[in-house]
């Protein structure tokens, strides 16, 4: 608060050249004007002191015993310093002057405190992703969106062209190998970033545009985790990826209305191939088992015939050597199946010339007229329901 400044030139400490100094009242021959005394500042620093040191006496005690303590007890805090927590998720790693002496599991653990010795705890859990040729950022209306960026997301393909990629990479620490990966990667973000990118690039420098955006895109993720995962082994890194994701695989944007046409029309090329494909699957198989069919039954056929012409060649074999036993007997047999097959199916007279004496012929015309059928009219210049039989008179 301000100070009242009157007569006696008084000020916040008092009148001048009073008892009232900040430093207390001045030497005792001294004016108002003199700086304070800084032995008598050491002097009072020292009484203070041997006041809160057991055992405080003179000045000598103090340089000795006191200064020990202090310094001891310094120690024991600066050695308390070296205790630190190791959380399940991650392991200790410990160095003494720099140099690896161990690892330190979870829970406490001791390790020299700085600057002789030093720790490190990496989280060798974590599931840590790297996003290349574009970036999650958040905005104020929209909320999460991707930004591209196209000096890492335009690549060359193998027939080129060039190609719009947006991939993410993820990875964490092998919990096998911590110390390559504390010792080896000073900046463990951007070396996996640059492994990952070039790994992209090299396998789609290997392939055609048109595959890279239809049915590659599970063999490319495949081929970027191997190749990658090499590269880091190659340089000791002792980190494990653990997938590739293609978020992005587009023509660039200036042409990708034609490549989009283009694509188009080969699927419909696609569609009516397999239509053709279907149709020529069915009607095939139809048109064999056809001629199958008609094979097998001209097969049938001939084997049939064949099978008869022997059967009749074999009948005919054994007629002509009973024939050549008794030629008589298999004329008249011959004759007789003849004339029974001929007449079988006819009515029909038969008188006997010479043993007919005394029997008086009677025909029944009108038994015959009505079992016979009317041949047509006038047919050979006979009456309608007229009949001649052989041997018989009118």
């Amino acid at each position: 608060m301000p100070w009242s400044n009157q007569s006696g030139g008084g000020g916040p400490w008092g009148q001048r050249g009073g008892p009232g100094g900040p430093w207390g009242s001045g030497p005792s021959g001294g004016g108002g004007n003199r700086p304070p005394d800084l032995e008598d500042i050491i002097r009072r620093g020292q009484d203070r002191l041997k006041g809160i040191i057991p055992g405080g006496g003179g000045t000598g005690q103090i340089g000795g015993r006191g200064i020990g303590l202090i310094a001891l007890l310094a120690l024991c805090v600066w050695a308390a310093t070296g205790i630190y927590t190791v959380r399940p998720d991650e392991v200790g790693v410990n160095l003494v002057f720099g140099k690896f002496v161990g690892l330190s599991r979870e829970g406490l653990s001791y390790n020299l405190p700085y600057p002789i010795g030093s720790y490190s705890k990496p989280n060798v859990t974590a599931l840590r992703t790297i996003e290349i040729g574009a970036r999650s950022v958040e905005t104020a209306r929209r909320g999460p969106a991707r930004v591209g960026t196209s000096d890492e997301s335009l690549m060359l393909t193998g027939d080129e062209n060039i190609v719009d990629i947006d991939f993410t990479l993820q990875w964490q620490v092998d919990s096998a190998k911590v110390t390559d990966f504390v010792f080896n990667l000073q900046n463990p973000d951007g070396t996996v970033r640059v492994v990952a990118e070039s790994a992209m690039r090299e396998v789609v420098g290997r392939r055609n545009i048109q595959n890279i955006l239809t049915t590659d895109r599970a063999a490319i993720e495949a081929e970027v985790m191997r190749l990658a995962q090499n590269i880091l082994n190659q340089y000791g890194a002792g980190v494990t990826v653990i997938r590739v994701n293609l978020q992005k695989v587009d023509p660039p944007s200036q042409v990708i209305d034609a490549f989009r046409d283009v694509q188009a029309a080969r699927q419909d090329q696609d569609r009516l191939r397999n239509e053709a494909e279907t149709y020529a699957s069915r009607v095939v198989p139809e048109a064999r088992g056809e001629a199958t069919r008609i094979v097998q039954g001209a097969e049938a056929y001939r084997e049939r015939s064949i099978a008869e012409a022997n059967g009749q060649a074999s009948r005919f074999a054994q007629v002509y050597e009973e024939y050549r036993k008794a030629p008589d007997v298999i004329r008249e047999r011959i004759f007789l199946e003849t004339m029974e097959r001929v007449l079988s199916g006819t009515d029909k007279i038969i008188l006997d010339g010479n043993g007919s004496q005394g029997v008086v012929p009677y025909l029944p015309l009108g038994e015959l007229g009505r079992r016979a059928a009317p041949p047509a009219a006038g047919q050979a210049g006979q009456p309608a329901g007229s009949t001649v039989q052989p041997g018989a008179t009118r």
